[in-house]
């Protein structure tokens, strides 16, 4: 495993959820610099960090330097200038964790189009600096190779998407030939490691990877699976993390549309979490789906390892979230199993009253109002 010195700031699931990118990454953390402001001109620390992180430097021999923000490329280049080693900022420690979990065709081009998404949107930045003369020569390119390497990009970037709009046209196949047989779709989704995969385990009786390593589920998976007698089939999705950039959304699209054509969305909840914890990342899943357009009405907010709290906190825990306001929610358990039962009844009962609007909708475009 390679070493990394971490840059992040001081609050304590902010440090959680960095060393848990880290180690899914595949790097050890020797040392942890917290600071409560990461966005500085122009090494996004101050003089003083920098000189504290040269020091730290010498002893710990690290293979990289983690800054858990998003760096401009100036900023990148002036770390990497300083300090003679390679700088990875928030957005490209996920790429590395997206490219190492990648086990599919199409998450490798989504991964692909994520990564050259990254780059061209520091590209002009990276010409720009060329033509100061600030940055000669970066990644092996000459002054005048520069232009060329930024159109290489947009040219891979087309490549790519085309790739992308054949698999989702297979995809579209697929969801055809599913509404034809009748089945209703489930899809999970939530912040990454929140339970997703877990409890798609224990519905489907399959043997998912579920550590709690993030964004172990890039790809797909879709399994039959009976609700109450009833067939269905049910997905489990990429999870979402805070400070998700449009255009890793974007890659992802031809996965997360399956939320769009989904019967129900059930969005897993890690009750165990902190009150703050719960509340930042219920903002970032909730703001993630109505980017990708999920309906309110499909969604079932599914509050996870319920089994470590009590009735009172979990209670408060939905009122903190404001689900109790039109939103269908339920507390669970994908370990112990506890309230499964009661979650394919809430299950079952959509289906029902979904088949009954549409049996009335169609009565009313035959016989009208």
């Amino acid at each position: 495993m390679n070493s990394a010195i971490l840059i992040t700031y001081n609050e304590d699931d902010v440090v959680r959820e960095a060393l848990a990118l880290c180690d899914s990454a595949g790097y050890k953390v020797l040392h942890n610099i917290k600071h409560h402001f990461l966005q500085a001109p122009k090494y996004g620390i101050s003089a003083g960090k920098i000189q504290e992180l040269k020091d730290i430097m010498v002893s710990a021999k690290p293979d990289v330097i983690v800054f858990d923000e998003v760096l401009k490329p100036s900023q990148n280049y002036n770390l990497a200038s300083e300090l003679k080693i390679e700088i990875l900022d928030r957005q490209a420690l996920i790429l590395k964790i997206f490219e190492r979990r990648s086990n599919s065709a199409e998450s490798k081009f989504q991964i692909n189009l994520a990564q050259l998404r990254y780059e061209k949107s520091r590209a002009k930045e990276k010409v720009r600096l060329a033509r100061m003369g600030e940055q000669p020569g970066f990644m092996g390119l000459g002054m005048f190779e520069v232009d060329v390497y930024y159109n290489d990009i947009r040219r891979r970037i087309v490549n790519t998407k085309s790739k992308l709009v054949k698999v989702g046209k297979q995809r579209e196949l697929h969801r055809q030939a599913r509404k034809r047989l009748g089945f209703k779709i489930i899809s999970l989704a939530g912040y990454t490691s929140a339970g997703k995969t877990t409890l798609f385990n224990f519905l489907t009786d399959e043997k998912q990877d579920a550590s709690n390593e993030l964004f172990t589920t890039l790809s797909t998976t879709t399994r039959r699976v009976s609700i109450n007698q009833e067939a269905a089939l049910i997905s489990d999705t990429v999870g979402f993390i805070s400070k998700l950039p449009a255009y890793m959304i974007e890659a992802f699209n031809s996965t997360l549309e399956e939320l769009l054509y989904a019967d129900i969305v059930l969005v897993m909840i890690d009750a165990s979490d902190t009150l703050y914890e719960l509340q930042k990342k219920f903002k970032s899943c909730f703001k993630t789906l109505n980017e990708i357009g999920v309906e309110l009405d499909k969604m079932i907010f599914v509050l996870n390892k319920s089994e470590l709290l009590d009735d009172d906190y979990i209670l408060k825990i939905v009122d903190i979230l404001g689900l109790r306001e039109d939103k269908k929610w339920i507390a669970i358990s994908a370990v112990t199993g506890k309230n499964m039962k009661e979650l394919k009844k809430l299950i079952a009962k959509i289906f029902q009253n979904n088949m009954s609007q549409k049996i009335n909708n169609a009565g009313e475009k035959m016989y009208g109002n």
